[in-house]
C-alpha cells in the first residue's frame, strides 16, 4: 500500500511535463509570426529602396558607365581613384564638414538661446514659435528661388543696405567665391533653425518644474538655473539635434544645387552636388556611383562614431539584455 500511495504522485507529476513543449512551440512560432508581419513591410521598403540601391551604386562603380549602354567596360577602382585625387572633390568634402562645423557651434547655440527665450510666458510667445518654425515647412525649391531673387545684383536685400546706409557693405553674394559659401551657410540656418528649436522646445516640456523652483529657492538666478539645471537636463535633445545636423550637412545638396550649383569656381560644392553635376549631368554614372559610395561610406562612418562616442549613454537605457 505504502509503496503504491508513494508511485501515485509521481505519475501524476510526470503526466503534464511532455505537452509543454508543444505548447512553447507554438508559442515562439505565433511571435515570430508576430513579428514578421509588423516588421516585415518595413523590411521590404528598407531593403528595395535603402540596400539595393547601395549594392547597385558599387557595382556601377566598377564600370566606365553612361546608364544607357550595356556594361561591358569593367575599369576596377579607377573611378574611385579618379574622385580621391580630384581637387575639386577634396574641395566639396571640406564644404561639408565646414557646414557640419559651423552648424554645430552657430545654430545650436543660437537655436538654444531662443528655445530658452521661448520657453518664458512672454506675449505673443505662439505668433513668435509659428514664423520661426514657417521656413522650415517651405518647399526647398521654394525657399532656394526666393533667396536666389532676393541676393541678386540690385535686388531687394541690396536695397534694403543702400536704405539702411549701408551700401558699402554690397557684394555679389552669390557670385564672390570669398562669401558664396557663407551666403548658402546663411541660407541654411534660415531654413533649419525652425527645427532645432521646436525640437529644443519639446525637450525643454520635460524639465520638471520642481528643479527649477527648488533652485531658485536654494538662491539661483535664471542664469544659473538654465546652465547648471536645464541645459543639462536638455542633453539628450541636444544630442539627437546635432546627430541630424550632421548627416543633414554631410547629404546636402538641394539648397546648394538651386543657389548655386556648386559655384562660382567650384567654391559652394558638396560631395552630394559634384556628384550630380560631374557624374549625372554628364552621362558618367559609373563615376557619379562611385562618388555615392564615398558619401555613403562617409556618412555611416561619421553616424557610427557618433553613435558609439556620443549617443552612448542615451542608448544605454534602450537596449535590454536577453533573458532565458
Amino acid at each position: 500500500m505504502s509503496s503504491q500511495i508513494e508511485a501515485g504522485p509521481a505519475v501524476e507529476t510526470a503526466g503534464p511535463a511532455p505537452a509543454q513543449g508543444p505548447a512553447r512551440s507554438r508559442s515562439r512560432i505565433r511571435k515570430r509570426i508576430e513579428i514578421a508581419a509588423f516588421a516585415g513591410p518595413a523590411l521590404l521598403v528598407y531593403v528595395t529602396f535603402v540596400f539595393v540601391p547601395v549594392v547597385l551604386a558599387a557595382y556601377y562603380s566598377f564600370f566606365n558607365w553612361n546608364g544607357i549602354g550595356p556594361l561591358n567596360r569593367f575599369i576596377g577602382i579607377e573611378n574611385y581613384t579618379r574622385a580621391l585625387s580630384d581637387p575639386v572633390f577634396h574641395n566639396a568634402i571640406k564644404n561639408n564638414f565646414v557646414i557640419v562645423g559651423l552648424s554645430l557651434l552657430i545654430q545650436g547655440p543660437l537655436a538654444l538661446a531662443i528655445a530658452l527665450l521661448l520657453n518664458r510666458r512672454i506675449r505673443g510667445r505662439g505668433v513668435v514659435r509659428l514664423l520661426i518654425f514657417v521656413p522650415y515647412v517651405l518647399s526647398e525649391v521654394i525657399a532656394g528661388l526666393a533667396w536666389r531673387l532676393i541676393l541678386q545684383p540690385h535686388g531687394p536685400f541690396d536695397s534694403l543696405l543702400e536704405r539702411l546706409g549701408l551700401e558699402g557693405l554690397r557684394q555679389q553674394w552669390l557670385a564672390d567665391p570669398k562669401v558664396a559659401l557663407w551666403v548658402v551657410f546663411g541660407v541654411l540656418t534660415w531654413k533649419y533653425l525652425g527645427l532645432a528649436i521646436i525640437l529644443l522646445l519639446a525637450g525643454l516640456q520635460g524639465v520638471p518644474d520642481e528643479l527649477m523652483e527648488a533652485a531658485a529657492i536654494d538662491g539661483a538666478n535664471w542664469w544659473q538655473i538654465q546652465t547648471r539645471v536645464t541645459i543639462p537636463l536638455l542633453g539628450p535633445t541636444i544630442r539627437i539635434w546635432a546627430f541630424l545636423s550632421i548627416i543633414g550637412s554631410l547629404q546636402l545638396f538641394d539648397m546648394v544645387w538651386i543657389l548655386t550649383q556648386g559655384g562660382p569656381l567650384n567654391s559652394t560644392h558638396t560631395m552630394a552636388s559634384y556628384m550630380v553635376l560631374y557624374g549625372l549631368n554628364r552621362s558618367q554614372v559609373g563615376y557619379g556611383s562611385a562618388v555615392a559610395v564615398i558619401l555613403f561610406v562617409i556618412s555611416l562612418t561619421v553616424a557610427l562614431l557618433y553613435q558609439r562616442f556620443a549617443l552612448r549613454r542615451d542608448l544605454a537605457g534602450a537596449l535590454t539584455s536577453r533573458t532565458t
